[in-house]
């Protein structure tokens, strides 16, 4: 059984609507089967919709091709989607199912674009008529007949949106030859002559050249496309459908004045780097409708993504000025005033949240060591220092190999990455569970020298440093800022200074220890506190890990968190594995630990793969603050004696989104929520639910937007809004409902 999923949409304006409309009444044709023709997205009693399973023959023999492809018709003033659908909408989806046969990549005219009136949202789509088809190959062992099955699932919108689930089933009979078929080969020939073509098959060649290199990510790009071939440039509105790119949040073409064929790029990257270079795709429609149209479709490399720099305190040292005369800023520091600040603010950020859990963890490990190992307090301390300055001298480094590549980066970059973060976390988690006493590195809990050679402990001690500087970076500190913002606009030997001294601050603590005769005899004696607070610093070392998902979500949204959390389970379930396997020996033992290595070796190549973007935000603050709606909620606010304003809405829907950001976010409207104390609701059908589609078919509605105004006086009798939301409109429903509240009282 072959079965493939692929996503697609189209262009509108064919030419065969008014002929599909008027033979579209619902039932079958007289030339299909009743199964391969279904209708769906009912509104007023009418499904705007209609989609047929066609084939371009009528039996074909074993071994050869043919075309299968799913028609759609549309009402006037509906449209489906494209495969990227824009900033709002679905894309249409197709499965096929059809054994016996190998179904190829789904082919799809050129779309249109749509707009809300204010060129706030654009989508692409197809209304009236449209055919996605895809080429298939009979297997060479058919006979008898083939069942050909397709699933549609698409989103119809004209103010609203409708979502539609298609099947469509037909049987194709299997013969000594193939037999076209002459009433639905023509359609298949004009779908394929809409469908974007190489430039090169066309006669064309296109360039792309960047203004600059590389990309920055969050930042914006501009550069050159150039169309040359033997045919004209000219282009019409609408003439450049850009692909989903992962990576780009932007990309668009406007053409250069008096320069047929040169147009000028537009783009942003997305907030985070990419893992792989990004590539400049899409649909590119030459000529015009007297002449006639060509689509390309334009595949180019773009440039790769380097991490966006953090805004420096002070300004980077300035070139010489034009005479050869050096400019030198007022506020620019001199080196060893620099060298002062990394010291200090490497100091400060022991007291940051970052930092504090480790830093309380080596207090404690100090304890213990004061009183057990006195000769040997000097050699954790240089050991703890050494950890730190070592790998903020090898993060220097690295700094100075990306800026030699052309990145640019700043104080915390490695943290912009989705599996650093993830890393860091796991180290957490297994340095939390260790200190639970889930597993042991090293010491049996109960004894330190006796168990232990001394060259571990100051592995530990060294280990501990590191972990202090991974935590550190993302954080900042008083005058930090200035030192590290100057360094990395400076030379290499001021790199690796700044950040020498920067390590000293950090160690500074635990420097003390050994610099201050007598301080070290101050620290606590050991006792039975000291497992007690072993303990509570796993738990610290676990709000770090919280944390850190935060971060996760930022860079990669609540899939990217799930994932992790997943990842860190699996940790836990390894470091448990481990432990059991310390206890054990011989062969068990052996088999214990691969065990463990194996789990967190299986768990992070199946849980560790993000994407690059955190979630989508809604713009509109007013349905970003809005309460979740329930029927239990409703009933408490009108209750409570509360006007109630309910927004049955979707991210992919475009009327919902329009309405949010020109009427709901409006001063006037929250003034009026505010000044009649209504409770707003958000109802969101972004994710089917049964609950929201059982309320919307009470209003007689199949899809979204709906909007409710309810008064306590009359729960019963809510007030439905227009689809298309105005101010006044919805302050003065607002004011009707608090109306008859007053008056009921």
């Amino acid at each position: 059984m072959t079965q493939q999923r692929v996503r697609r949409l189209g262009w509108s304006g064919l030419l065969f609507a008014a002929l599909g409309l008027f033979l579209g009444a619902g039932v079958a044709r007289a030339d299909l089967p009743a199964t391969a023709v279904a209708r769906g997205a009912p509104d007023e009693g009418d499904e705007r919709v209609e989609a047929a399973l066609l084939t371009d023959v009528t039996q074909v023999k074993p071994g050869d091709t043919f075309r299968v492809g799913v028609r759609f018709r549309m009402d006037p003033h509906w449209h489906i989607y494209w495969k990227n659908p824009g900033e709002s909408g679905l894309a249409s989806e197709v499965t096929w199912d059809t054994p016996g046969i190998t179904v190829g990549e789904l082919q799809w005219p050129a779309p249109s674009t749509f707009r809300t009136p204010d060129g706030y949202i654009t989508t692409y789509g197809y209304e009236q008529e449209v055919l996605l088809f895809a080429e298939a190959r009979v297997s060479e062992k058919a006979t008898g007949s083939l069942h050909l099955s397709a699933a549609a699932d698409v989103l119809v919108c004209e103010v609203q949106c409708l979502p539609a689930q298609l099947m469509l089933t037909r049987d194709l009979p299997v013969g000594a030859e193939t037999l076209r078929d002459a009433e639905h080969a023509p359609a298949f020939n004009a779908a394929r002559a809409r469908v974007p073509v190489t430039p090169e098959s066309a006669g064309h060649g296109v360039t792309l050249a960047l203004d600059t290199k590389p990309l920055t990510a969050g930042k914006p790009f501009t550069g050159t496309v150039t169309v040359t071939g033997q045919t004209a440039h000219t282009v019409e509105k609408d003439f450049f459908v850009p692909e989903r790119v992962r990576g780009l949040a932007k990309l668009a073409l406007s053409p250069v004045a008096d320069k047929p064929g040169t147009f000028k790029l537009e783009g942003e990257v997305g907030p985070s780097v990419p893992d792989k270079e990004p590539r400049f795709a899409g649909v590119l429609r030459l000529g015009t409708a007297t002449s006639g149209y060509r689509a390309l479709t334009l595949d180019l490399p773009l440039a790769p993504v380097v991490a966006a720099a953090p805004v420096a305190a002070v300004k980077a040292p300035q070139a010489p000025a034009p005479g050869g005369v050096k400019a030198t800023p007022e506020s620019s520091p001199t080196l060893p005033l620099v060298l002062l600040f990394a010291f200090l603010g490497g100091a400060l950020l022991n007291l940051m949240p970052c930092v504090f859990p480790v830093l309380a963890l080596k207090a404690y490990g100090f304890t213990r060591t004061v009183h057990s190992e006195r000769g040997k307090v000097g050699l954790h301390a240089l050991a703890y220092a050494g950890g730190i300055i070592g790998s903020l001298l090898v993060l220097a480094l690295v700094v100075l190999a990306l800026r030699a590549g052309g990145s640019t980066v700043g104080w915390g970059f490695q943290f912009q990455e989705p599996l650093f973060v993830a890393a860091v976390s796991a180290v957490l988690v297994a340095f939390a569970l260790n200190l639970f006493g889930v597993f042991n590195v090293g010491t049996d809990g109960t004894a330190l020298v006796e168990t232990v050679d001394a060259s571990h402990g100051l592995t530990r001690s060294a280990g501990e440093g590191v972990l202090a500087v991974v935590l550190a970076t993302p954080c900042s500190a008083p005058l930090l800022g200035t030192a590290v913002g100057f360094a990395l606009a400076a030379g290499p030997l001021t790199v690796l200074a700044t950040f020498f001294m920067l390590g000293l601050g950090l160690a500074l603590p635990f420097c003390l220890l050994v610099l201050v005769p007598g301080l070290s005899k101050r620290l606590p004696k050991p006792g039975a506190w000291m497992e007690r607070g072993k303990q509570l610093l796993g738990f610290a070392l676990l709000g770090t890990t919280v944390w850190l998902v935060w971060v996760m979500g930022g860079l990669t949204g609540v899939d990217g968190m799930a994932r992790l959390l997943a990842f860190l389970a699996l940790v836990g379930l390894g470091a448990w594995m481990y432990g059991l396997a310390q206890g054990a020996s011989g062969g068990r033992k052996a088999a214990g630990v691969a065990s463990a290595v194996a789990v967190l070796a299986l768990g992070g190549f199946l849980t560790l793969r993000f994407e690059e973007t955190g979630p989508a935000l809604r713009k509109a603050s007013i349905v970003a603050e809005a309460q979740p709606w329930s029927e239990e909620a409703v009933r408490a606010a009108l209750a409570a004696g509360q006007p109630v304003f309910i927004d049955f809405t979707a991210d992919w829907c475009l009327t919902c989104k329009f309405n949010e950001r020109t009427v709901l976010a409006g001063e006037e409207v929250r003034a009026a929520l505010a000044e009649h104390k209504v409770a707003f609701f958000v109802a969101d059908w972004t994710r089917r639910d049964a609950l929201i589609s059982a309320k919307l078919a009470e209003f007689g509605r199949a899809g979204v937007p709906l909007y409710l105004v309810v008064s306590p006086a009359a729960p019963d009798k809510p007030e439905v809004l227009s689809e298309l939301l105005t101010t006044d409109s919805v302050v003065e429903a607002v004011r009707r409902a608090a109306e008859r509240v007053a008056d009921a009282t």
